[in-house]
């Protein structure tokens, strides 16, 4: 067992101490950003108030507890949404393909079936929108339950953290097929530590599941993700149902947005080779993430533009739009080549040939820094809240909060890269130095 699942010496995020931490600190930044982005508070030019942020907590939190916490109509909502997207991911047909060899030499298998999700979830918009125009219930009810649905996605997300964890102690995995592999569930290297706290936190499995069903890969990019595009929709729907018309901000904001939302969805097969599938185990910090955090934090430019009305000249346009356009070439197109790469499909490009059999590509966008996906992703979060204007720093919190994530990525995968691959890395990082942004970084 020890070497199928070695146990958790260098602990992330500080240990448990910082586990606990983050678990506190994290839904309370998701309360903050409501508490200073809505209708009692916000209006153009407004500076950031604690005390008004502190007579709003009071008023709409802790006078109102129960309501926000359980809100029957809410969860009725929010269960109806999860379970509903799980019968679709589970019965609509989709390509079946393999993911990563996992430790014991097995692979799971993965159903694809994004593009004829969201192809039905369009018609069903599409068919919602001809009748109703904008004024969907669904969507008004979204806007003004929008405290009680992300408290609701908070409780639901430590719920299933607990039921991932406990899931994670019995003996049989879903991931045996054909006598293959072991019996043992594969944990995570990161999250089998021993101690409670920290591995609920991680995620003590690196990939639950419930018979053939992925869990992690199911919350990464179903409920969370839809949901988000959903929330800005109803910001949209209620600008419109204010001014009697949609400003090009806001519908630069939810285009942009959902371009990169759609193509999360459709692009699972490139999310089979990242990090938080391969690498993290799935606890309440990517359960959190993916419910909570993702759909209530990232539609904040929205909530925002549904309160302040700010249009922009056809140059800022321009730019937003440029902006995302280079970010999101940048981003598609190096993954592009180092799945290729990885694939065995581009052996012209010069790499390094490591002793474990892999080898560090050296040429091509990965020639230019050692993450330049990550460049990419920070332009197109820049993009996002370009359309907001400079009335407040808070409609920049994504951006802040996204370059400060992928910064802190970077480092865990430069630490475990050096160990991993020892001498090679440090002739890798002699022709790539730069580590996210070129010539700058």
């Amino acid at each position: 067992m020890s070497q199928l699942n070695p146990v958790t010496i260098n602990k992330d995020f500080g240990g448990a101490i910082g586990a606990s931490t983050l678990t506190v600190f994290l839904p309370l930044v998701v309360l903050f950003l409501y508490l200073a982005c809505n209708d009692q508070y916000i209006a153009e030019g407004v500076k950031i108030d604690a005390s008004k942020v502190a007579a709003i907590f009071k008023e709409q939190v802790l006078n109102d507890w129960k309501n926000v916490f359980f809100n029957s109509e809410c969860w009725v909502f929010y269960l109806s949404w999860f379970f509903t997207l799980v019968g679709l991911d589970i019965f609509i047909p989709g390509k079946v393909i393999s993911g990563v060899q996992l430790r014991d030499g097995t692979k799971l298998k993965y159903t694809i079936n994004g593009f004829q999700l969201v192809g039905f979830l369009l018609v069903v918009l599409s068919s919602r929108v001809y009748l109703y125009g904008f004024h969907l219930p669904e969507l008004d009810f979204l806007y003004d339950n929008f405290l009680g649905m992300m408290a609701t996605s908070w409780i639901f997300s430590i719920l299933l953290s607990f039921f991932v964890y406990f899931s994670s102690f019995l003996n049989l995995s879903g991931n045996q097929k054909n006598g293959k592999g072991t019996k043992e569930r594969i944990l995570s290297v990161g999250g089998n530590s021993g101690n409670f706290l920290f591995d609920w936190f991680i995620g003590r499995e690196l990939n639950p599941r419930i018979g053939e069903w992925d869990i992690k890969l199911f919350c990464e990019l179903r409920p969370g993700l839809l949901l988000w595009s959903l929330l800005n929709l109803a910001s949209l729907q209620r600008q419109y149902q204010r001014l009697g018309y949609v400003t090009n901000s806001m519908v630069l904001v939810n285009v942009l947005q959902f371009i990169y939302v759609i193509d999360g969805v459709l692009n699972e097969e490139g999310c089979l080779t990242m990090m938080d599938i391969t690498t993290d185990g799935f606890g309440f910090m990517l359960a959190f993430g993916d419910l909570c955090w993702v759909p209530f934090c990232y539609c904040l430019q929205s909530r925002y533009l549904s309160l302040v009305e700010i249009n922009l000249s056809s140059i800022a346009v321009s730019i937003v739009i440029g902006v995302m356009i280079t970010g999101f070439y940048i981003f598609k197109a190096s993954n592009i080549q180092k799945n290729k790469f990885r694939q065995g499909k581009l052996p012209h490009l010069r790499s390094i040939q490591t002793d474990r059999g892999t080898k560090l590509l050296i040429e091509g966008w990965w020639g230019v820094s050692q993450h330049i996906n990550y460049f990419g992703d920070m332009l197109v979060a820049l993009s996002w809240c370009l359309p907001t204007g400079f009335n407040t720093i808070l409609t920049y919190f994504y951006v802040i909060y996204f370059s400060a994530l992928l910064l802190h990525r970077q480092t865990r995968d430069e630490e475990k890269c050096k160990n991993k691959y020892g001498k090679y890395w440090t002739e890798y990082e002699r022709h790539v130095p730069y580590k996210i942004i070129p010539y700058v970084y």
